[in-house]
């Protein structure tokens, strides 16, 4: 028998990851955007990554429309970009907030994150209340900074050594 949501959420909760903004583009839907942290590398050759997101989430049909999106990993000073993406916000102040620029695949890019990794979808998999989306790396822009974490409901930041 699988644990309860509860237990479920109170374990994941001490992971600690790092926080990202899935942004897409479509012709009918505009810039769109969400804050995520489940986020990974999937392979090296070909290079692909995979992001969950909630299959109500309204970013989710910009991806199927567009079948391009972009993984931007946020730097320590962003936690109110993270907010804002997070919801709450129409999806056009998201975008009006944040200084973006387009990529090669029409995938907004967010200039100010640590990274951004511009995606083609090659697969998308239902797993319960979720999508696991799976795209191949198109366009790299790699930038300066230290990454936002999430960790027991707050966010952190990585400690000086």
């Amino acid at each position: 028998m699988a644990v309860n949501v509860d237990d479920f959420k109170k374990a994941l909760q001490l992971w600690a990851s790092g926080v990202s903004v899935v942004t897409t583009a479509s012709e009918q839907l505009g810039p769109q955007g969400m804050t995520v942290t489940a986020f990974s590398s999937v392979s090296a050759n070909p290079p692909q990554i995979l992001v969950c997101l909630n299959q109500n989430a309204d970013t989710v049909n910009g991806i199927e429309a567009s079948q391009h999106f972009a993984v931007n990993v946020l730097r320590a000073d962003q936690q109110a970009v993270s907010n804002q993406f997070a919801g709450g916000a129409s999806q056009a102040e998201r975008f009006a907030h944040t200084a973006w620029t387009v990529s090669a695949s029409g995938t907004p890019l967010l200039d100010d994150s640590i990274v951004s990794l511009d995606c083609k979808v090659i697969e998308k998999v239902s797993a319960g209340s979720h999508w696991i989306v799976i795209g191949e790396i198109q366009e790299v822009a790699c930038r300066t900074g230290e990454p936002l974490l999430y960790f027991s409901g707050a966010y952190r930041e990585l400690s000086a050594q």
